[in-house]
């Protein structure tokens, strides 16, 4: 059914839009950006900066632009000396409330409310007093509240909990003492944070940042005692373009490695090796459960850490359901850490590995208990966003752009299709598959490609013919998305094979470390994910191994030190262990 069109004037222009557009959105439609802050086009409204005033003929009071919706005759202005005026009285005064370090902040040029006041004409402070005074928070593992540059939009609680359903964060206090934080004031560390980093994603200014972790890893690249090699997740290399200038959704794998190494890497090597590894695990896994071992059906997959943290605190009945293989990144560092260790005859205490992930979650997970050596050890010392990443090489004046092409470091440095595309949502499900369809059907299996499992959009059912077996699975990105699935399984109205869920949305490509987009551009913008994905789904099809189990390196490890697929010593190395977790003051 057709909307109703209302017709309504904007800025002396006659426009015809749909029926419940509100005034920001239609302005839009005539080419005219009014300047917003609290407004996030995949949250709900509002209306708390007032930043995006407009004047409404004949009602008396500015009104909100991102929160009023049109009406037949509607006569609105959105700018003149009196707007103006209004819209940088409301800028200085969030800027008279807020520290005045722009030059050391970590989003100095990139920075909304810096922005608005360079675009406004904010030139002096004007109310000089008392502001809000709040120690930093920076008891997470990954995660970093600092209240004094907050400006109470409200995105992050919006985020946290209308995209990942979570609920950690709300307003306290009143004046001076409003603060966001979680319930009580408690400390992130003892919250239900899932540590997934998208309230750092969608906060306009600094008042959420991730655990930097980049002084320690210049530190170990300066010391001549220890070997410092790094792992590169997947989705890194179709997101880091994009803190160079390059269009989203550009490949840059060649350049990755190359500014690796001239950073000061001794060896660079790829975690899709390790994702090629977790997928011989996982189908090997799942065909047991189908059989009747080794657990329940559905098998959920483990890899993203921000699921697995929201699956101990919310859904802990489903931990016997979760894949017990490590993550990639834990499986690369574990190998390090042994196979290779023993390869160049390195004692693993003088191995410093490093992971590059895009997802803040994984400075968590390689603190987890169980990713240590027996010794205490971490299996991985240091892991750097790709937003750090990039800081990194910029600092270290390596020109990206003009990088030759480089390749990653053998042994475990040789990767199939199938591990690229396990930076977007889906693309567990899809290498998985290709794998399984061939164990499944005991032959050759000529189908390569399984796009009904691609949901960039945020959610999947699909039933997939392998031979004779019709496998039902799910595929979820984004909790509150995957939240729909996992209560099917619960109340059992729906009988799954398999599962895929990612805590970011669009998968690993969306994950709360990426690089923040271009001016003008949302983190969580469909466009934007869709170009990161299609950069994998590129780097997969120009690939001739595509097929995790076609993967030779893979093989050779099976053979040299693994054993096979599921067997006890893969299994005492690759795989892990979950259990339920509840915050203090809840259990």
């Amino acid at each position: 059914m057709e909307k109703k069109m209302i017709s309504l004037t904007i800025d002396e222009k006659k426009v015809s839009v749909p029926e419940g557009m509100t005034i920001m959105e239609a302005a839009e439609t005539l080419g005219v950006r009014i300047p917003r802050l609290c407004y996030h086009p995949d949250l709900s409204l509002a209306g708390s900066c007032r930043v995006c005033i407009v004047d409404v003929k004949d009602m008396g009071i500015y009104m909100t632009s991102c929160s009023v919706k049109v009406w037949e005759g509607m006569v609105v202005q959105t700018s003149s000396p009196e707007i103006r005026q209004a819209r940088r009285d409301i800028v200085e005064l969030l800027l008279d409330n807020h520290p005045m370090d722009c030059q050391t902040c970590e989003r100095d040029g990139n920075c909304e409310l810096q922005n608005l006041a360079y675009s406004l004409g904010v030139r002096q402070r004007f109310f000089a007093g008392e502001r809000k005074r709040f120690e930093k928070e920076d008891s997470s593992d990954s995660v970093v509240r600092d209240s004094e540059k907050c400006v109470l939009c409200g995105r992050c609680t919006r985020v946290c909990s209308e995209v990942q359903g979570v609920h950690n964060l709300s307003r306290h206090g009143r004046g001076f003492h409003c603060v966001v934080t979680p319930a009580h004031g408690a400390k992130m560390k003892d919250s239900v944070c899932i540590q997934c980093g998208q309230c750092i994603n969608v906060c306009p200014t600094a008042a959420f940042l991730e655990k930097r972790a980049t002084e320690e890893v210049f530190a170990a690249l300066a010391d001549p005692e220890v070997h410092v090699v790094v792992q590169v997740a997947p989705s890194i290399r179709a997101a880091l373009g994009e803190g160079f200038g390059l269009p989203p959704g550009t490949p840059c794998t060649g350049k990755l490695v190359t500014a690796l190494r001239r950073i000061g890497f001794d060896r660079v090597f790829d975690t899709d090796l390790a994702a090629d590894l977790t997928i011989m695990e996982e189908a090997h896994e799942f065909l047991r459960r189908m059989k009747g071992e080794g657990g329940p059906l559905p098998l959920i997959t483990s890899c993203s850490p921000g699921w697995v943290n929201f699956m101990e605190k919310f859904y802990p009945e489903l931990i016997p359901h979760a894949s017990s293989c490590r993550s990639p990144m834990s499986m690369m560092s574990v190998l390090l850490k042994t196979y290779y260790a023993e390869k160049i005859g390195k004692d693993p205490k003088k191995i410093f590995v490093v992971a590059v992930m895009p997802c803040t979650a994984k400075k968590y997970e390689s603190r987890r208990p169980e990713h240590y050596m027996a010794d205490g050890i971490p299996y991985t010392d240091a892991v750097l966003t790709t937003r750090e990443l990039i800081w990194m090489i910029q600092s270290d004046g390596v020109n990206f752009n003009g990088l030759e092409e480089g390749k990653f470091d053998e042994p475990l440095g040789i990767a199939t299709g199938a591990g690229d595309i396990f930076g977007t949502t889906g693309g567990v499900m899809e290498a998985t598959l290709r794998t399984a369809s061939e164990l499944v059907t005991g032959k050759p299996f000529r189908r390569m490609e399984f796009t009904e499992v691609r949901a960039v959009e945020g959610l999947r059912e699909e039933s997939i013919a392998l031979g004779d077996l019709v496998l039902h699975v799910g595929v979820a990105n984004g909790l509150v998305n995957a939240k729909t699935l996992l209560d099917k399984v619960v109340r059992k109205e729906k009988e799954f094979h398999m599962i895929e869920v990612m805590a970011c949305p669009g998968g690993c490509i969306g994950g709360g470390g990426q690089p923040y987009p271009p001016r003008g551009t949302k983190v969580l913008d469909p466009a934007l994910l869709a170009a990161r994905a299609r950069a994998l789904y590129s780097i997969d099809g120009a690939k001739k191994l595509r097929k995790s189990h076609e993967n030779p390196a893979v093989k050779k490890l099976y053979a040299e030190f693994l054993g096979e697929p599921g067997g006890a010593k893969a299994h005492e190395l690759l795989h892990t262990h979950y259990s339920a977790k509840l915050p203090r003051g809840i259990r």
